[in-house]
């Protein structure tokens, strides 16, 4: 039995103003031509499946697409699972309508892990992003502070049937002991804090399929594995090598894996010089010039029209910076650290409802804000 492991799709990604969608269209379009020629039995996407929890039309239609040609098509099962970008509500509508037709998905934990029987062999145990609070109503006299007290609370009460082989999907924060995954910008960081679920809470399971780290990689061991993204999403991710993970379920229940590479309609790319070698043309002959671009310029003067310039030859650079005003960019970063230090709980929340909703909040909303500031000051 083969498994294909994929996670944090981030259907609808926009990056400076760029949307990916094609992009994505792309590669989804290229993972469904690997699960045909592997000959795959399910695919199990480990959250994070739309960039926002209000994912725009076009997004929602990349996705129906793409399940769509798996299940419909080539009779793929499909396990999914929501991560902290996804809504639970918009992702769970019609799941057990979907059930009948091979798509599995839950957005939920209502006090055990969600359990489809593949095969007589194989278990797949769903467990989406869940938080503490989440999960304290399940376990009234446990303490349910930290992530990893309520992932140990979760696994514990779980009965497995060891003669299978039994797959978890997760979307956590996970670390092995003191080892922590290797993180880009685009994700938010929380080494050493609460949210860090340790790895040895899944022994128990014997493949682990993750989600929420953009890069490929394991975590402890080679059961315990991140997919990582299937695009690059930052310029920080660029020496990222991109890919799905193919899980062969072999007859004796032991479990062989390999990485299976992305190859992207665009890459991502940084490139760094004065401005006129950038755009000599034997320097960029024989690469895709439509890749999304981040350009450094060395040049000590000002150059008149950077950006104009560089798109003639990169249509698509998305980014522009000069290493010679680095400094003075560092600088202007502090200040606004800075500045942010200064703000309180709720400054900080009326400036983020700002950016998310192009509005202020009304008094009445102050209000609620503050209230609620305050009470979880009380617990606390």
């Amino acid at each position: 039995m083969k498994l294909l492991h994929l996670a944090d799709l981030h259907i609808g990604k926009i990056i400076k103003e760029q949307s990916l969608l094609e992009d994505q269209e792309y590669i989804l379009n290229e993972i469904i031509k690997i699960a045909e020629k592997e000959k795959v039995d399910a695919v199990l996407i480990s959250g994070d499946i739309y960039d926002r929890s209000v994912p725009p039309a076009d997004a929602v239609d990349v996705l129906n697409n793409f399940l769509n040609k798996l299940i419909k098509i080539l009779k793929i099962k499909v396990f999914m699972i929501s991560g902290n970008h996804d809504s639970k509500e918009r992702l769970n509508f019609g799941s057990k309508i979907f059930e009948n037709d091979g798509l599995y998905i839950q957005t939920t934990y209502n006090g055990k892990i969600k359990c489809v029987e593949l095969s007589n062999e194989v278990n797949i145990y769903m467990l989406p992003f869940v938080k503490p609070i989440e999960v304290k109503p399940y376990f009234e006299t446990e303490k349910v502070d930290t992530y990893n007290e309520a992932m140990k609370l979760i696994i514990n009460n779980e009965e497995l049937d060891e003669s299978k082989v039994n797959i978890l999907m997760a979307h956590q924060f996970v670390t092995a002991g003191n080892i922590n995954p290797e993180m880009c910008e685009s994700e938010t960081q929380n080494v050493g804090g609460i949210e860090n679920v340790d790895a040895s809470n899944f022994d128990k399971f014997d493949y682990v399929a993750l989600g929420h780290i953009h890069g490929p990689q394991r975590i402890g061991k080679d059961t315990i594995r991140y997919s990582g993204t299937m695009l690059k999403y930052s310029f920080s991710e660029v020496r990222h090598n991109k890919s799905v993970v193919l899980i062969n379920i072999k007859k004796d229940k032991k479990l062989e894996y390999k990485l299976i590479p992305l190859k992207p309609l665009r890459d991502m790319r940084i490139i760094e010089g004065p401005i006129e070698e950038l755009l000599k043309k034997e320097n960029y002959k024989g690469t895709n010039t439509k890749d999304y671009i981040k350009a450094i310029i060395t040049n000590e003067e000002p150059i008149y029209n950077a950006m104009e310039q560089i798109r003639r030859v990169y249509p698509n650079t998305l980014s522009l910076g000069n290493s010679s005003i680095k400094s003075g960019i560092e600088k202007l970063e502090l200040e606004k650290i800075e500045k942010l230090k200064q703000k309180d709980e709720f400054e900080l929340f009326d400036d983020f409802y700002e950016f998310q909703n192009n509005i202020r909040l009304d008094e009445e909303q102050k209000k609620i804000i503050k209230n609620i500031i305050e009470q979880s000051k009380n617990e606390e």
